[in-house]
């Protein structure tokens, strides 16, 4: 399997990035029985703000498009400093899931950042089955806030 990571381009973030981020929350969505206009402007709500959000706390972040064999897949952004690289969001449209490429590029991150000598730190909704994956990959727990753990792969 083919997979790229490359910058965004103006088109990406105006559809792209929307579709994605609506792919990963419509069953959260599910149990308040909305109907499509409700569910896309409280999704439309949300995206903006959590942009907003990356884009301040995250400034200097390297966002990229994730492209399985030429198609658009996912996205990825990872704050890097000196201790640690943040993985701060990672996210497959849901036909892309499951496949090995979410493993393959945190792979990647982890041996990037032990050649830096820093840690991988992310966070992860409790609920979010990744968490399996991060603990395969030796990520450890090393705190909890509210609906979220964090965790931690410390360099080799």
């Amino acid at each position: 399997m083919n997979i790229e990571l490359r910058p965004f381009s103006t088109d990406d973030y105006q559809n792209f990035l929307y579709r994605l981020y609506s792919s990963t929350r419509l069953a959260e969505l599910a149990p308040f029985g909305w109907d499509t206009a409700q569910q896309d402007a409280f999704l439309r709500m949300q995206f903006n703000a959590q942009q907003r959000w990356y884009e301040m706390a995250y400034q200097g972040a390297d966002h990229r498009l994730i492209v399985v064999e030429g198609e658009p897949a996912g996205r990825i952004l990872v704050h890097r400093g000196s201790n640690a690289h943040v993985l701060v969001d990672i996210a497959l449209l849901t036909e892309y899931r499951n496949r090995g490429v979410g493993t393959h590029l945190l792979r990647q991150l982890i041996a990037e950042a032990e050649r830096d000598g820093a840690a991988v730190r992310l966070q992860v909704l409790k609920s979010n089955p990744a968490y399996r994956l991060y603990e395969r990959l030796g990520f450890v727990k090393t705190g909890e806030e509210g609906m979220y753990f964090q965790m931690e792969k410390p360099p080799a």
